[in-house]
């Protein structure tokens, strides 16, 4: 798997975790965990950005949890000069949620990250960060697959807000030296996702649904493209940024392979041994916001570093329905 090699480099390292009790971030300290690092995580735990304290109850006693805001400078001023490496993974990511409560997104997207910036600045500029970026700036796209090139058109405010997050840490790098990457995630999905509705990923919604014995719903005609990556690679692309000194001051796309929503419906129907859907019409509030098709060229973190997807759908999709089917009563409304 990608990432295996990375011991020495964060053995005996501190790593702070931004969002840490939150999907990525916890798989992520697991496998720092496993390379030998001394994790600290600071999460708000606020309900709706996807923390769930059950994402670190096998790990919390071999780590430090702090709960709370992820800029309050008591805290932060005590924790980040021992710090080696930050993963900054805290956001607001619902797209609908944005263009709902806008000013609750671009505090926490925008706002929190120039003050924890600027914390970092003061306490301990050396320090190296890796930012949590989206593929949602892009908007819909000119061409496929998206490269980083793409123009930036975001169509909600959440794009705007995560737009502005990651030029945040990239003029960090470019004035002040300090040693900054982002990644553009696109679609991921896997244990310790939020499953209970769609505000953070339509799959894990789907993933409820199909163990429920539900119908999973398709919104339009299911034609739209996406790529998904499962959360063990998308960890091990972290980890790959955090390792190279070459990825300072840049931005990489991730990515996999285009499939279909209604493909992906009945892939996952397939794995799952059962399972149904049917399509509805896009509700208005949805429609306007929807990027169209979308994936991703990740030919530079490729040819960079040398980060691809290594999970085969299948694969992944089982892992995740396996995951839900043991821990349904933790994640289950």
């Amino acid at each position: 798997m990608p990432g295996s090699d990375f011991e020495g480099i964060f053995q005996g390292k501190h790593v702070l975790i931004t969002g840490g009790v939150g999907f990525i971030g916890s798989n992520l300290a697991r496998r720092l965990l496993e390379l030998g690092a001394y994790i600290t995580i600071i999460d708000s735990l606020s309900p709706e950005f996807g923390g769930n304290p059950f994402n670190i109850q096998e790990i919390k006693g071999q780590i430090q949890v702090f709960i709370g805001d992820m800029c309050d400078e008591g805290k932060l001023e005590l924790i980040l000069p021992a710090q080696d490496f930050l993963f900054n993974l805290a956001a607001q990511v619902s797209h609908a949620g944005s263009m709902g409560d806008p000013m609750v997104d671009l505090e926490m997207n925008a706002v929190s990250q120039i003050k924890l910036l600027e914390m970092c600045r003061k306490w301990n500029p050396a320090v190296r960060i890796v930012y949590a970026g989206t593929r949602q700036m892009y908007g819909r796209p000119h061409y496929l697959p998206v490269d980083e090139m793409h123009s930036l058109e975001p169509l909600d405010f959440n794009g705007i807000s995560k737009m502005a997050g990651e030029w945040y840490h990239l003029v960090c790098h470019r004035v002040y030296g300090m040693r900054t990457t982002s990644l553009r995630m696109t679609n991921v999905y896997g244990p310790r996702m939020r499953v209970r509705d769609s505000h953070k990923t339509f799959l894990g919604l789907w993933i409820r649904q199909i163990i429920d014995g539900q119908e999973m719903i398709l919104y339009g005609d299911g034609r739209q493209l996406r790529d998904l990556n499962f959360v063990d690679d998308v960890v091990a692309a972290l980890l790959v940024c955090a390792a190279n000194p070459q990825a300072e001051g840049q931005v990489y796309n991730l990515g996999g392979a285009p499939v279909s929503l209604l493909a992906l419906a009945q892939m996952l129907a397939e794995v799952n041994g059962s399972g149904t859907y049917h399509m509805e019409p896009f509700p208005m509030e949805m429609e306007r916001i929807d990027i169209g098709d979308y994936y991703g060229d990740y030919s530079k973190i490729r040819s960079q570093l040398g980060w691809e997807p290594y999970t085969p759908l299948c694969e992944g999709l089982l892992k995740t329905l396996n995951y839900y089917r043991e821990n349904r009563l933790y994640y289950w409304p």
